[in-house]
């Protein structure tokens, strides 16, 4: 069995199994979660295909089954299901036990922060992960800020994210270290937090971002 492989199964296995509890019936949610990963994991697989093609990133063979779909190995494909599904588990978990509490921020911090993004994406537009990872974060912003703002004020989403870093760090420490992914340093800023490229905290927070924001709309749209 590949090491990515394993990986994954970690990743989903808790969330899976308690995807049944009778507190959160998570289970139940399931088609509201595969509208954001349809969403989501598509665009997020189509840089990954394009990226990888460009040479940004590659994996390793070693650390795989060996079965690939538009250049990417089955594992990453399974990458952008399983990670999902857990995500958005944790931030039901949150939603039931933590009472929700909203911040009240100026919704022009927001577009400033927007403004921020763009701005770097604009510096570095040589640098392929780089630019790609702040404008998706600056057009997370834009999104939620025009369709969804309360959820910029949730302390709910926000202590998700927080808490979603954590196996974010062990999980991108595996795959960087081993290495089963390897990066081209001309395709990002070149720092590295241990063997962590720091486009990587952008790259997650932007994606489980999406998931949630895309998630909360399908849940309003049943509602």
């Amino acid at each position: 069995m590949s090491t990515y492989l394993i990986i994954n199964i970690l990743i989903i296995f808790f969330p899976l199994i308690l995807s049944f509890d009778k507190n959160l019936n998570y289970y139940k949610k399931i088609p509201n979660l595969i509208f954001s990963i349809l969403i989501v994991s598509s665009a997020y697989i189509i840089w990954d295909v394009i990226a990888t093609k460009r040479g940004h990133w590659a994996f390793n063979p070693e650390h795989l089954v060996g079965i690939y779909f538009f250049g990417l190995p089955v594992e990453e494909i399974l990458f952008f299901i399983t990670v999902p599904y857990s995500c958005v588990f944790i931030y039901e978990t949150v939603k039931f036990y933590v009472k929700e509490k909203e911040f009240r921020i100026n919704k022009n911090h927001f577009w400033f922060i927007v403004i921020l993004f763009l701005l770097i994406a604009v510096v570095f537009n040589y640098q392929h992960y780089t630019f790609t990872v702040t404008t998706f974060t600056a057009v997370f912003f834009i999104l939620t800020i025009l369709i969804k703002p309360q959820l910029l004020n949730s302390y709910q989403y926000w202590l998700t994210i927080l808490i979603s870093f954590l196996p974010f760090l062990i999980v991108n420490y595996f795959l960087t270290s081993i290495p089963v992914v390897s990066y081209n340093d001309a395709a990002f800023f070149g720092k590295r937090f241990i063997t962590i490229p720091l486009e990587d905290f952008l790259y997650s927070f932007s994606m489980i971002s999406f998931w949630i924001l895309f998630y909360e709309i399908s849940l309003s749209r049943k509602k």
